[in-house]
């Protein structure tokens, strides 16, 4: 099964854009916000303070996700969306044997969310690999988890009927 985020890279640049005038408008009406507080410095901190949190939250979160479990092997790809194509700034892959997947889990925390894989390797240690699958959409979270489900089940079988 293959599956990927490729239609949010429009949504999430577009909140950069929105970002970008925030922040051209945060400092074109600065005097606004002046009443906030008696000190114009601390009122410029508090305005860059917020504006830095919300671009670190969306840099953060906006990351694109593609699965792929067709043949012998699984390929899960993490990346950044902007500049993508041009510098693999903030690229994750991980390539292994269905046979080597040992467990996985979906943590839903408030506005992010990530895929956990509990993989042997071919010397017998595990590894652990986590994966921003934030926005990738309910129904491809539940395809990925049925399709990692099934290769677990598979190899459970296997392990058992070694054992028998």
């Amino acid at each position: 099964m293959r599956t990927n985020n490729s239609k949010i890279k429009n949504v999430i640049i577009s909140v950069y854009f929105i970002l970008i005038v925030m922040a051209i408008l945060l400092a074109t009406l600065f005097s606004v916000f002046s009443e906030l507080t008696s000190s114009p410095t601390l009122t410029f901190f508090i305005v860059i303070g917020v504006f830095v949190v919300i671009f670190l939250v969306a840099h953060k979160v906006s990351k694109f996700f593609e699965y792929d479990s067709d043949g012998l092997q699984v390929v899960i790809l993490n990346k950044g969306l902007l500049l993508s194509e041009y510098f693999n700034y903030r690229e994750h892959k991980v390539e292994f044997e269905k046979a080597y997947l040992t467990g996985y889990k979906f943590n839903n925390y408030f506005i992010y969310k990530n895929l956990i894989l509990y993989i042997n390797s071919k010397h017998g240690h595990k590894k652990r690999e986590e994966f921003n699958v934030t926005l990738v959409t309910r129904k491809k979270r539940k395809y990925v988890r049925q399709s990692l489900s099934k290769i677990i089940k598979h190899n459970r079988n296997l392990k058992k009927q070694i054992n028998d």
